[in-house]
Order: structure tokens, then sequence, then C-alpha cells
């Protein structure tokens, strides 16, 4: 994998700007990378997109967090919310309410990143996340996953069952 993502860099870092048909189909791949890994696992934007474009297109890490945040804010997931949702894996309440959150977390951090952070010290401070989310989950996350039942945890957004 370092192997292909070092040769993809060589090949494409001279070309961030030029659109052309191995640029797209870069791109194309980036993105069906991030949301196969976003369906199956919920990840995909941060963990994939940004280091791809960084790291084979040579993008600026405020480049690549940024057009990271474009693809992923807009409606591009709804396929695969819908399938987690009938099978009883989404709670809307809680889906409301971090959105609402991840609103302005969003506007606060990216007000930071863009004015107040080298990209430098903003590389760092997304690996350093990267590292400590990786070693929580290998390490220290010993709790045990409870499976949902599939028709008592879909909620409407009223907040009340669809049993009720």
């Amino acid at each position: 994998m370092i192997i292909c993502i070092l040769f993809l860099r060589k090949l494409f870092l001279k070309k961030t700007n030029d659109m052309s048909a191995q640029t797209i189909i870069v791109l194309i791949l980036i993105g069906l990378a991030a949301g196969t890994l976003s369906g199956l696992v919920g990840i995909g934007g941060g963990v994939i997109i940004v280091p791809a474009l960084i790291y084979i297109l040579g993008f600026t890490q405020k480049q690549a967090q940024g057009t990271s945040l474009g693809i992923l804010l807009l409606p591009i997931g709804i396929l695969a919310v819908l399938q987690y949702y009938k099978q009883g894996y989404i709670n809307v309440n809680y889906v409301i309410i971090v959105a609402l959150s991840f609103v302005v977390g969003g506007f606060l951090g990216s007000r930071l990143a863009t004015t107040s952070l080298s990209d430098e010290k903003l590389k760092r401070i997304f690996a350093i996340v990267l590292m400590l989310v990786s070693l929580k989950m290998l390490f220290f996350d010993r709790r045990k996953p409870v499976e949902p039942q599939k028709e008592a945890s879909k909620i409407e957004v009223s907040g009340q069952s669809e049993r009720n």
C-alpha cells in the first residue's frame, strides 16, 4: 500500500492543478476507497481522503481538509445511511444532536485551522489525532459491543418509537 502511494505521489505530484484523465481516475479511486471504508467501518473522510490528497496529489493540509469537507458535507452518504437505518443501527435523535453540534464544531474548527494554524502544525495535530484514536481502539477499548434490537432501535424524529 505504501509503495502504491509513493508511486502515485511521484506520478501525480506535479499535476495538482491539472484535471487530466489520470487525475480524475485518481480522484475516483480515492472516492471509492473512502466510500467503501466509510460504508464498511464508518470512516473515510479524514482517514482516507485527506492523506490521499496530500500524499498522492500534493495538496497542502488545509487544501486536503477543505476538499474533504466539501465532499463529505454534500449528501453523498445517503445510501449508506439508509442501509444502516433499515437494519436499526441509527438513532435519529442522536444523529440530529450530533449533526447540529457538528455544524458549530465545524465552524469553530475550520476557523481555527484556516486563521491560526500553519500547515505544519495542522498536519501534526491531524497525525496525533489519528494515532490516539488508533491506540485507543487497539489497546484500550475493552467494552463488548451491544447489538441493536431491529425494530426497537428505530426512532422517529419526534423521539417516539415506531411501535408506540
